[in-house]
């Protein structure tokens, strides 16, 4: 059985999309990180870093627990042999997208919402600095998006689930697919397939009624 500790987050509903469209049973368990469920005890024996998502596959006493989603999602398309290409060229892509998703779009759109939120004490540099890199990111995907289908190539793959989970929540960081036509065409691509509207679901409902 696959337990995914999560809530309606850029980072969880990652995790969600990739076993929907692997077709795997999963379990969601809610971890409201509006309210610090993160930082609870029984939470950090699971991740110690306090974040979701994080993935516990049970096999009988045994329990194998995994976080960061950009591992998670490697470990499931490696498992099941779904959404990365065979060749080790495709494969080097797809962890191209990866490790650029997680060492510069991830991180500046955290930190482009974060200080644009930030009501404590206004910080205008960092939030220019965060909100322009969130931009040039978005250019530096659209004109790859302008001679290919998906992130990596032609093949929809766990490098695209990556970037749709922070696009997902663009809000946040307060950025827009406006004059982007090539990252438009994408995402919408991507949010119309069955498997995603499903993940998406079911992460929204994880958030308790107001």
């Amino acid at each position: 059985m696959i337990e995914v500790y999560a809530f309606a987050t850029p980072n969880s509903v990652k995790v969600p999309i990739a076993l929907e469209e692997m077709d795997l049973a999963y379990e969601l368990k809610p971890v409201n990180v509006r309210k610090g469920e993160q930082k609870n005890a029984a939470f950090l024996e699971l991740n110690p870093n306090g974040k979701v998502p994080v993935m516990v596959e049970r096999d009988g006493d045994a329990a194998f627990v995994l976080s960061e989603s950009a591992a998670i999602l490697v470990h499931l398309a490696q498992r099941t042999g779904r959404l990365l290409p065979a060749d080790a060229e495709g494969q080097a892509r797809v962890f191209e997208q990866l490790f650029f998703h997680a060492s510069a779009l991830s991180p500046a759109f955290g930190n482009a919402g974060f200080f644009k939120r930030s009501s404590i004490e206004p910080q205008p540099i960092a939030e220019a600095r965060f909100s322009a890199e969130a931009e040039r990111i978005l250019d530096l995907l659209e004109a790859k998006l302008a001679t290919q289908r998906f992130a990596a190539g032609d093949d929809f793959t766990i490098a695209d689930i990556a970037h749709f989970g922070w696009l997902w929540r663009r809000a946040f960081p307060g950025v827009t697919l406006d004059a982007r036509p090539n990252l438009s065409r994408w995402y919408d691509q991507i949010a119309t397939r069955p498997a995603v509207q499903r993940a998406i679901a079911r992460v929204e409902a994880l958030v308790p009624a107001a």
